[in-house]
């Protein structure tokens, strides 16, 4: 194959030229073929809707000091054009335990300085909700964190907050980008010296005293249960929820016991294939620890701790529970123990690709149910609109394992949501239950709702036309896709007053349905399926007929 000047000049460029560190230049200089090459070079890493996540090395499409520099000084301008003096307020920054994350936060912090905007920096890994709380808490006009979330080892990222707390939404994540992009020479980035701006005060570390409050507004979530009777084993999966959430599982009286071989940092992730909570592979040594000991349940977080699963100690071994099946306990449970404070205004916020079970279960515990687009910084936006409008934000939670409760955040939260889950446990045990004995109680109430999701991965420069193609195909089948679909909904045209986004979904008659959409931050198609049936039988009939018709189009 032969590669195109533009990105030929551009290689030549980050190998040669002594502006470019000599790990660098070393890493461009090593035997790379011509595929390698490209996948390096073919474009500069996105700055999407949400901020940038990509592999991390050398390159133009990497993650890398240099793309951070380009990304935090396009921020730092918009930032400076928005509040003019007002940015003496700050930006917070936080990382995650990957491999890179607290030097990128540093990256991140030293340019802000050298456009003359403070940084509030940590000196510790700490979880995404704790970075959209200290917006918050010291008053900055936006946050940073360094983190690829639940991705493979190889990723790293970086996501900008508003000065909400809030993942920035749509309208100016689309400014940001374009002051972003109109930086063409990154060389020419002032980047301060690290002594000068510490001190100067330009970058100052994070109190402890906003930990503190983080804590206690976590810990005012929880409710009175009695007995806290179930054993719970805890897997941080080396990542930041090791030191959160033993806090305030600690400091409230649980019964726990942390996964050894899974307790300290570690950007390698050395015993899990991907440190995803949403795979059973990554909470395999718990499950095993679990049993082992008898205990009754085992929670996992993801390397920045805003997303937790779980699997249940049962007489039939462990089972794991979805995303979709924890949102729905979480629902009921907590509506049940807020009934008193609950009235017409209280209301439930989902996504569009979540299950309808928990807007079933919120409806009839007498909440309002809201749906948004993929995407937590929806639910956000929706806590910012009831805080004007006098609307009572019950919960807000997405199908990938994200929950939040509470508003002392923006984003999803799991050392919240480890919390209730334990409290959750625990209340149950005390009546002879275990979740799974719950979630069978809720079917029963309200039907079988079978949910699941299917990735397909499709890297590179043919992966990006392989994906606009997929959905150009979808969307030209509409209701043909298979039998049994009563409407399509393009959310590219936009729905409900919902933001337009690349999304379709397919409503069968019955209610199930089938969503697909490019994921926003992988080179990944997303689909998902909704099935609800007289029981799980008959639900997993239905939805295997279903996929083996998206998977053949898929595939061909």
């Amino acid at each position: 194959m032969a590669l195109s000047k533009k990105i030929l000049d551009t290689y030549e460029l980050w190998r040669t030229n002594e502006f470019f560190d000599e790990e660098t230049r070393k890493e461009l200089n090593a035997d790379l073929d011509e595929k390698e090459i490209e996948d390096r070079f073919w474009r500069d890493l996105e700055f999407g809707t949400g901020g940038l996540r990509g592999v991390m090395g050398a390159g133009t499409n990497r993650m890398n000091k240099y793309i951070i520099r380009k990304a935090t000084r396009g921020l730092a301008n918009y930032l400076n054009d928005k509040y003019g003096a007002e940015v003496s307020r700050g930006v917070a920054i936080a990382y995650d335990s990957r491999n890179n994350s607290s030097a990128f936060a540093l990256e991140a912090a030293l340019t802000l300085a050298g456009a003359n905007i403070p940084a509030y920096l940590y000196d510790q890994l700490e979880p995404t909700p704790v970075l959209s709380f200290t917006v918050r808490e010291l008053g900055c006009v936006a946050g940073i964190v360094v983190t690829a979330s639940h991705n493979p080892r190889e990723y790293n990222g970086y996501k900008v907050y508003d000065e909400e707390g809030c993942q920035v939404l749509i309208d100016d994540a689309n400014k940001i980008i374009s002051y972003v992009n109109a930086i063409d020479n990154i060389s020419a980035i002032p980047v301060a010296n690290e002594k000068s701006a510490r001190d100067s005060g330009m970058i100052k570390s994070v109190p402890n005293s906003v930990l503190d409050s983080f804590n206690e507004c976590v810990k005012a979530q929880a409710h009175d249960i009695g007995k806290k009777s179930a054993k719970i084993v805890y897997t941080p999966l080396h990542g930041t929820g090791n030191v959160p959430v033993r806090r305030v599982l600690s400091e409230l009286g649980y019964d726990y016991v942390v996964v050894k071989e899974q307790e300290e940092k570690n950007g390698d992730f050395p015993t899990v294939v991907s440190p995803n909570p949403e795979n059973a592979e990554a909470l395999s040594i718990g499950c095993r620890l679990c049993e082992k000991i008898g205990a009754d349940l085992i929670l996992g977080t993801d390397p920045d701790c805003d997303r937790v699963g779980i699997a249940v100690n049962t007489k039939d071994g462990m089972k794991l529970l979805t995303g979709n099946q924890v949102g729905a306990l979480l629902v009921d449970y907590v509506a049940k123990m807020n009934k008193d404070d609950l009235d017409e205004t209280s209301t439930v916020v989902k996504t569009v690709v979540t299950s309808e079970l928990g807007a079933v279960v919120a409806k009839a515990n007498g909440c309002r149910v809201v749906e948004t687009l993929t995407g937590f910084k929806f639910i956000g936006e929706q806590m910012g609109i009831f805080e004007k409008t006098g609307y009572k934000f019950v919960m807000g939670y997405e199908e990938s394992y994200g929950y939040l409760v509470g508003m002392h955040a923006r984003d999803k939260d799991a050392v919240v949501a480890s919390m209730l889950i334990c409290e959750m446990a625990c209340y149950y045990k005390n009546q002879g239950k275990t979740l799974v004995d719950v979630m069978n109680e809720i079917y029963d109430k309200y039907g079988y709702y079978l949910d699941t999701l299917d990735n397909f991965t499709l890297k590179g420069i043919d992966g990006v036309e392989k994906i606009k193609s997929i959905m150009k195909q979808m969307r030209a089948r509409g209701t043909d896709l298979m039998d049994g679909i009563s409407v399509v909904y393009d959310y590219e045209k936009g729905v409900d007053n919902l933001p337009k986004s690349d999304v379709l979904k397919f409503v069968f008659n019955d209610g199930s349905w089938v969503a697909i959409r490019p994921s926003g931050t992988e080179p990944k198609i997303k689909v998902y399926y909704s099935v609800r049936g007289e029981n799980k039988d008959e639900a997993t009939r239905v939805l295997e007929a279903r996929r083996s018709i998206i998977n053949a189009i898929i595939n061909a």
